[in-house]
């Protein structure tokens, strides 16, 4: 078996060419990096927010930080900081002895897949159902309305 890269026919994207006794399969390689969704667990997304709130934080301000909310192990978030950190969510120096974290995703990133995520998934695509559901299973305040209508009315002046 033989690989050769080159540019597809468009030039948009390399392809593979994997040569097999008898055939030619070619890969598609597409630049998902603009569409990648981060899924994060509830944990994660605790970590990810006292990252994002101090830029920079070892595994015992983490620590510190969440057992205000619940009782956590040292070890476990130092785990899940690894697992984060392998995942490319979160970065991390060394000084001394201590890892210093910081996040390698922006919180607008995380924020617009999950949401991207939700909406695709629960409401296939359709905003309309999403913000229906939302004022009909929820109480909302007339501060939030009249938010929600300036929205609504910049946009469509955009539009």
């Amino acid at each position: 078996m033989a690989a050769h890269r080159q540019k597809n026919l468009s030039g948009n994207f390399p392809v593979d060419f994997i040569y097999y006794q008898g055939s030619i399969t070619t890969v598609n390689h597409i630049d998902m990096s603009k569409t990648k969704v981060h899924r994060l667990g509830d944990l994660q997304l605790k970590i990810m927010k006292v990252l994002w709130d101090r830029n920079e934080a070892t595994v015992a301000d983490v620590h510190q930080a969440l057992n205000l909310d619940r009782d956590l192990a040292y070890t476990t978030v130092a785990t899940m900081l690894r697992k984060m950190e392998a995942r490319g969510l979160a970065r991390h120096r060394v000084d001394g002895r201590s890892f210093v974290y910081r996040p390698a995703v922006g919180s607008d990133a995380v924020t617009r897949g999950m949401s991207d995520h939700l909406l695709d998934r629960l409401f296939e695509g359709s905003l309309a159902d999403l913000v229906t559901h939302l004022l009909t299973t929820r109480e909302v305040s007339r501060e939030e309305l009249s938010k929600l209508e300036k929205l609504i009315a910049e946009r469509k002046k955009r539009a």
